[in-house]
């Protein structure tokens, strides 16, 4: 095929955002960290329905 006989297509990712680019400001945290949160607040809760 000769460069002449090529033809591009539309992007077809128009408008979506890289959100990888996009570097904000916060609280970053490990998916164990949130795992282990959320084990320490059901057990708090589980703890205070018994004692409640």
């Amino acid at each position: 095929m000769s460069e002449k006989e090529k033809q591009t297509m539309p992007q077809s990712t128009a408008g979506l955002i890289r959100y990888y680019d996009v570097e904000e400001a916060g609280i970053k945290l490990k998916p164990v960290h949130v795992v282990a949160i959320s084990a320490v607040f059901a057990a708090l809760v589980f703890i205070l329905k018994f004692l409640g």
